[in-house]
């Protein structure tokens, strides 16, 4: 087998052949000669640099860190939760259901609330504190497990209608034994 073909040039369609080959560092007659170097775009602006290294000198500074934002105060924080988690649309709807009086000219919590403190009056202490308790458990359990805006108003009605089965002689009495 012979040698592949490796071309040394390729001349151009319909550009005439050269009499000799091309001196090393001679431009082929046939390629275009580069163009000339553009002027400045605008007066007073330098010449460009000569060709050559060129070399460049950098200076790192440190940049200033920027100063930590202040931990943020208790108040703070808790008006986030707050704003955050406790007030949304729905406990805004919740809430609004619960006080607004429209069962038979009664809110739901003065409902509640009068119910929980005759059953203190009429049944027992303790026994008044268990349902109050226990209606606050299973709305919230309710309101967990369903995640829905009634399950929610039913939570609020339980808690704050629960207020209604405390007496102000309660704590003294759950702290000393004296009854009245």
């Amino acid at each position: 087998m012979s040698d592949p073909i490796v071309p040394s040039r390729i001349i151009p369609a319909g550009a005439p052949l050269p009499a000799r080959p091309p001196q090393p560092g001679e431009v082929p007659p046939w390629r275009t000669p580069p163009p000339p170097p553009a002027a400045p775009p605008w007066p007073g602006f330098p010449p460009p640099p000569p060709p050559g290294p060129i070399e460049v000198h950098v200076t790192l500074l440190p940049l200033p860190l920027p100063e930590p934002e202040p931990e943020p105060r208790w108040w703070e924080r808790v008006w986030d939760y707050v704003t955050d988690r406790l007030i949304t649309w729905r406990m805004t709807i919740a809430l609004a259901l619960s006080v607004t009086p429209w069962v038979a000219g009664q809110s739901p919590v003065g409902l509640w609330s009068r119910t929980v403190h005759a059953a203190r009056d009429e049944a027992s202490i303790g026994g008044a504190y268990v349902l109050a308790g226990v209606a606050v458990a299973a709305a919230w359990a309710l309101d967990r497990h369903t995640g829905r805006t009634v399950p929610r108003a039913l939570l609020v009605t339980a808690s704050l209608g629960a207020t209604g089965v405390v007496h102000w002689w309660d704590p003294i009495l759950a702290l000393t034994g004296v009854s009245r």
